[in-house]
C-alpha cells in the first residue's frame, strides 16, 4: 500500500536537494545528441495528487553478456532530472539512456543506441507503471553481442519495468492556501479545528482583519478544504469570511 505524503505545493518524499541546471540540453553528451521530447503544456499537470517513488532504487540484469543497470528516482522538474542524471550516470559505460515524466511533460534519450530502442521503451515503462514525477536511467555495459532493435527495446523496457515494479511508492497530495477572518474570542476554537485537520504554515495577521478580528491563513490538503470550512463554521457558530486562492 502506498504511503500518503501531504505537502504544500509538491515537496518530494526523498530529502535530497538536487542542484539546478540552466539548460536541459546538457543532459546528453554533445557527441550523442539524439533526444526525443514531447509536452502537452508548459507546466506540469496533476494539480491534486499523484503517486511517485519514495527513494532511489536500482535493478541490474545481464542480457547476452551486456550488463544493464536501471536506476529510478523521484524528480520535480526538468532541472532536477538533469541533476539526477549527473548523479547516477557512468561515463565509463557504453550507453546512459534515460526517460522521465513530470505530469504531461516527458523527455527521453537513446544516448547512441538506434533511434527509439532505449529512451522510448524506458518512457513506456514509466507510463505503464502509473507513476509520475520520476526518472529512470538505464546504464549499459556492452558485452560484445549485439541484441538487434527488438532485443534492445525488450532489454531497456524490461529492466526499467522491473526497477519500478520493486520500488516503494507514496501518494503525494498538494495543499491549497486558505484564510479566514475570525474574532479574537474564537481563535481558540479555530486553532483546535486547524490542528484536527493537520494544516500547515499557519500565519496570523492582525492588520488585515477588521476591528476585533484577525486574519488567519494556512494550507490544507486540497481534498479536505471544504470539510475544514464546514467544521470551522459549525464550531464557531458565527458568520465568518473565508478566502481561497
Amino acid at each position: 500500500m502506498p504511503v500518503v505524503i501531504t505537502t504544500p505545493g509538491y515537496r518530494y518524499c526523498h530529502k535530497v536537494n538536487h542542484c539546478l541546471s540552466a539548460s536541459i540540453s546538457a543532459l546528453s553528451p554533445a557527441k550523442k545528441p539524439m533526444v526525443t521530447t514531447a509536452s502537452s503544456s508548459g507546466t506540469p499537470s496533476n494539480a491534486g495528487a499523484f503517486t511517485t517513488i519514495k527513494e532511489t532504487v536500482t535493478f541490474e540484469k545481464e542480457i547476452k553478456k551486456s550488463k544493464f543497470i536501471a536506476i529510478a528516482g523521484p524528480i520535480s522538474n526538468e532541472q532536477s532530472a538533469h541533476s539526477f542524471l549527473n548523479q547516477v550516470k557512468d561515463p565509463r559505460a557504453t550507453h546512459n539512456c534515460w526517460a522521465y515524466k513530470v505530469g504531461d511533460q516527458y523527455r527521453s534519450n537513446d544516448d547512441g543506441e538506434p533511434s527509439g530502442t532505449a529512451g522510448k521503451p524506458i518512457h513506456s515503462a514509466i507510463v505503464s507503471s502509473g507513476l509520475d514525477r520520476i526518472m529512470v536511467v538505464v546504464i549499459r555495459y556492452f558485452g560484445g553481442i549485439k541484441l538487434g532493435t527488438g532485443g534492445l527495446v525488450r532489454a531497456y523496457g524490461g529492466v526499467a519495468s522491473e526497477c519500478l515494479r520493486n520500488a516503494p511508492t507514496c501518494l503525494v497530495k498538494s495543499k491549497v492556501p486558505m484564510g479566514v477572518e475570525v474574532p479574537f474570542d474564537l481563535l481558540g476554537v479555530l486553532y483546535h479545528q486547524l490542528q484536527s485537520f493537520e494544516v500547515e504554515d499557519i500565519k496570523q495577521d492582525y492588520d488585515t482583519g477588521k476591528d476585533g478580528t484577525t486574519m488567519v491563513s494556512f494550507k490544507v490538503e486540497f481534498d479536505r478544504s471544504e470539510k475544514l470550512e464546514e467544521a470551522i463554521k459549525a464550531n464557531c457558530s458565527r458568520e465568518l469570511v473565508f478566502y481561497k486562492h
